[in-house]
């Protein structure tokens, strides 16, 4: 009996786990067996192998071909081990030297005609390997790009198995970068969404920047048609790009969920926007047996909105209150428990009851008041307890058609300012580790940072009801931002008075009108 030995990578999350294929070959009738807790797309992996090995002219082994993936105790899901399979049987049955596998990782599904295909994960199986110290690594060719983004790592890409075997026995290929996809960048540019766009609502758009400023959550409610969708569309615009490891963390996530990375790294904050029919596996992050990320992983480091909010399934919004709070999401399996990040920027959007017209001056409403307080009820208190920001958009009047003809302000012109402010919190957080104000623990906020100015409000607040202890540090959050705005040091009783009627949801004029 021969055996040999190649390498792959298991995915637990956004952790990978180095795998050991084992191949041996004799000791029975012709056939193939594949042990190592592997699911049914892996253990599809016999057809898929035998078939392109016999496609290529390589010959498959008439003899009992046996495939271990160790640790045998790890489930293993998916067809990005076929590469490995078919290296590791090749190496036992003498092709080439087994001796090239011992620093080698290999990822590819296989088809029948031999062609090696793009896997889903690419970018986090590698990251793994490297951390492992491997240092060369087998990927299918169109997913060259994306590879090449993992530093400290050998490269090839192939695009069949005889291209595999070239590589295997030191005649590699000629590497062919697949092309970059500019026009589709071009076209993405082009296509960014302009705060000028939004006519009036100068309040709505100044909650908006400080939501953007402070990365804080943000609640936009008011009847149909105010520009609810319009302002959450457009506070990705106004976040900075990704630093270098935020980059590799949310381009890691992307790729494990089977989004493109042709690219390059993804240097803009992502948008996740899932319609309110969607599933709690696709909002939270499922699956049968690996668990895939959702679109609150997705939207790591970016902005997850929810429009039309109370018409989402109640699990679904119930199952944020872990995630807003700790910036990840544990899915747990009977055998293995995922871990993915989701420290995203929430913003809810909401009609004020099923037809859109409750409260609206000058509108007539045709639900019943035990309608309106279900709907509203929609959006349990401890998710709202959880947004800073509250703010109810009202109609359009004659004053704002006259705006339209007017020229606001851009989101560059936007942009600026909170990178201005993003910048002020990055100097006074550093050293304690954090970056922006929505990030720093309620503890922290009192005992590291001195307090704001006029704390006796939060005092009243409270003794009224007003304010929960979370909301306290809700409302000192917002101060700081919105002292961060304005170029102060400390924040002032204006600036925590205006925090907490954010936080209120209370008319904010006053406040837009000295900054107009």
């Amino acid at each position: 009996m021969s055996t040999a030995r190649a390498y792959s990578v298991a995915l637990v999350g956004v952790e990978g786990a180095i795998v050991e294929v084992e191949a041996a070959i004799g000791g029975g009738l012709p056939r193939m067996v594949i042990v190592g807790l592997a699911d049914a797309a892996l253990g599809e992996a016999r057809e898929r192998c035998r078939a392109a090995v016999h496609s290529q002219g390589l010959g498959w082994p008439a003899q009992l071909v046996t495939v271990n993936l160790s640790p045998a105790t790890l489930p293993k899901a998916g067809s990005h081990f076929d590469l490995a399979i078919v290296t590791s049987v090749c190496a036992a049955a003498a092709r080439f030297d087994p001796a090239v596998l011992n620093d080698m990782v290999l990822l590819g599904e296989l088809g029948l005609d031999g062609r090696v295909r793009a896997v889903r994960g690419l970018l986090p199986a590698l990251l793994a390997a490297v951390t492992a110290g491997f240092r060369t690594a087998v990927v299918p060719a169109t997913q060259l790009r994306e590879a090449r983004l993992v530093e400290g790592l050998t490269v090839w890409g192939v695009g069949n198995l005889l291209d595999l075997v070239a590589v295997l026995t030191g005649v590699p290929p000629e590497q062919v970068m697949p092309p970059e996809p500019e026009a589709q960048a071009a076209a993405g540019e082009a296509t960014t969404k302009n705060l000028i766009d939004v006519v009036g609502q100068l309040e709505a758009k100044w909650a908006v920047e400080v939501a953007a400023a402070g990365r804080h959550h943000l609640f936009l409610h008011g009847p149909p048609g105010v520009g609810k969708t319009l302002l959450a569309e457009r506070l990705p615009g106004l976040l900075p790009d990704l630093d270098q490891s935020e980059s590799m963390e949310v381009s890691a996530i992307h790729s494990l969920a089977g989004l493109p990375l042709h690219g390059g790294l993804i240097v803009r904050p992502p948008y996740a926007d899932p319609h309110h029919s969607a599933s709690l596996a696709s909002v939270v992050g499922g699956g049968p047996r690996m668990a895939l990320p959702g679109s609150i992983s997705r939207a790591h480091r970016g902005v997850l909105f929810l429009d039309e909010a109370p018409e989402f399934p109640p699990r679904v919004l119930e199952a944020l209150r872990v995630p807003l709070e700790s910036g990840r999401v544990v899915l747990g399996r009977a055998m293995v428990h995922a871990v993915y990040p989701a420290s995203f920027q929430l913003v809810l959007a909401a009609n004020p009851c099923p037809c859109g017209n409750a409260g609206t001056r000058g509108a007539d409403c045709r639900c019943a008041p035990m309608a309106v307080r279900r709907y509203a009820e929609r959006i349990s208190g401890p998710i709202l307890d959880r947004v800073d920001i509250h703010h109810h958009l009202a109609p359009m009047s004659r004053t704002y058609l006259k705006a339209a003809q007017s020229s606001g302000e851009t989101t560059q012109a936007v942009a600026g300012r909170v990178a201005a402010a993003r910048a002020r919190q990055r100097h006074r957080l550093v050293e304690h580790g954090w970056r922006t104000n929505g990030e720093v623990p309620g503890p922290a906020l009192r005992r590291l940072l001195p307090l704001p100015q006029g704390v006796e409000l939060l005092d009243e607040a409270v003794s009224c009801g007003r304010l929960s202890a979370r909301g306290v540090d809700k409302v000192i959050r917002l101060s700081w931002t919105i002292a961060d705005l304005a170029g102060a040091e400390r924040p002032t009783r204006d600036h925590l008075h205006t925090a907490l009627a954010m936080r209120r949801g209370e008319q904010l004029g006053e406040v837009v009108r000295d900054r107009a």
